[in-house]
């Protein structure tokens, strides 16, 4: 198997995974980089069921190559921030409950549990709720993003990146669930934070040892060949 296909197969993996726990539910993409010049990108409208030509292939001015279906509105986040990140090999964007909620708040969301150290260094929030419907908004999108693992948009969603598609599913499941925590927490009363200090040091340990997102990854495995 080619490594744009291992690509595929796993950015389909991916794309049941996060459907199926309620990240996309008709509002979201994925997409995958393929060497310097494409990236594979979820077509508009795509339901559960799934399949490669699902899969569109863009250039990086965010024309259509090839795949079955439209664009999504939005490609812009991904054609930007793949754009402006080499390091990043693959962007997810959802409209997270409980992440976006920190966006509509006075609290800002930082590290509550073990695995939000993993964006120790800092979630930005974009200030325009509108749609990243076209370059410009794009440019400013990944502007915001800057070095960071994610940003969040106001009252929209977030975009969560990874150096490969494991990583970036494992880094959306674990933000979100660092956000369900601190919500819960919000509910209680005053949110007590992990300190600056302490998130620093347990998120660089886990982003050396790489558990969290082999943890994750397994279980897309498991449930991809539960699943059938």
């Amino acid at each position: 198997m080619t490594a744009d296909n291992t690509a595929l197969a796993n950015a389909l993996k991916a794309w049941r995974f996060l459907y199926r726990r309620g990240f996309i539910e008709g509002f979201g993409h994925i997409s995958v980089r393929l060497g310097t010049d494409r990236f594979l990108l979820t077509r508009h409208s795509l339901a559960l069921k799934a399949d490669a030509d699902d899969f569109l292939l863009v250039d990086m001015e965010g024309k259509k190559l090839s795949g079955r279906g439209d664009l999504p509105g939005e490609y812009p986040i991904h054609l930007e921030i793949l754009r402006s990140r080499p390091d990043v090999g693959c962007v997810i964007h959802y409209h997270g409950m409980y992440s976006t909620a920190f966006t509509t708040s006075e609290q800002t969301l930082k590290p509550i549990h073990l695995m939000g150290t993993l964006f120790h260094d800092g979630v930005p929030v974009f200030p325009d709720p509108r749609l990243v419907s076209n370059r410009s908004r794009g440019e400013a999108l990944a502007k915001a993003l800057g070095p960071h693992r994610a940003v969040l948009l106001r009252a929209h969603g977030a975009a969560i990146t990874g150096a490969s598609v494991e990583e970036a599913v494992g880094g959306a499941f674990l933000f979100e669930e660092n956000a369900r925590r601190a919500c819960i927490s919000a509910g209680l009363g005053k949110p007590v934070w992990i300190d600056d200090r302490t998130a620093a040091e347990a998120g660089n340990e886990l982003l050396e040892n790489r558990g969290p997102f082999r943890r994750v990854w397994a279980m897309v495995e498991a449930e991809d060949q539960e699943q059938g």
